[in-house]
């Protein structure tokens, strides 16, 4: 008398689904129950795996796309663009590089502000002689020779009136809001930094005019 033999407990067990198998089976996420199924490896569960990675990267490459958007703060301003039949034109100031004129510069300026021009240094000695030119040099020389020179009194306010640009000598035409103007319509501001400014129209008070008593 043949008995058939009774499946072992190993044979049992792996008849059982795995766990992945399990939650391929009960999740809602499309495809992954194409790809964990029961048996072998198929062409189809070849190609499910395919179209579920392809899928799965094109999703976190717009992902980050979009996340990286965000942290970039893109904004839209938006300008509406008004057109006035009438503005306040600012004030006209002109101003000098060359703040002061050198042919108009005294012995007794040198003596004075020599240093705050920039001309001698702290014992009235050239300041790099070197680079000046020659016949620039030789008058400067000659104007800051102390020994037997006697100071007088310096007062800043005058030394600036003297030294500084005269618009009447650098203006060829002015012409301000439509009306011909001349250089006696400019005011003259005195400043360390630009000597003379010549400002026409609303008043500049950015700088501090100098008022020296003298």
């Amino acid at each position: 008398m043949d008995l058939k033999e009774s499946p072992s407990e190993d044979s049992l067990g792996s008849l059982h689904p795995s766990s992945i198998q399990i939650f391929a089976n009960t999740s809602t996420l499309h495809g992954i129950r194409h790809i964990f199924v029961y048996g072998p490896l198929t062409l189809r569960r070849f190609l499910w795996t395919i179209a579920f990675l392809c899928s799965l990267g094109l999703l976190l490459l717009e992902s980050s796309e979009r996340v990286a958007f965000y942290f970039s703060y893109q904004h839209v301003t938006k300008v509406d663009q008004v057109v006035a039949d009438n503005l306040v034109f600012p004030a006209v100031t002109i101003c000098n590089f060359n703040s002061y004129r050198f042919t108009k510069i005294t012995t007794n300026d040198l003596y004075h502000a020599g240093e705050l021009l920039e001309l001698l240094d702290v014992n009235g000695h050239i300041l790099e002689p070197h680079l000046a030119d020659p016949e620039v040099l030789a008058v400067l020389e000659e104007k800051t020779k102390f020994k037997q020179f006697r100071p007088k009194t310096f007062c800043m306010e005058e030394f600036m009136e003297r030294t500084g640009h005269d618009l009447k000598d650098m203006m060829l035409y002015c012409k301000f809001k439509g009306h011909e103007c001349s250089y006696r319509d400019f005011q003259t501001l005195g400043t360390w930094t630009y000597g003379n400014m010549l400002s026409h129209g609303l008043v500049h008070y950015a700088l501090r005019p100098i008022r020296d008593a003298c």
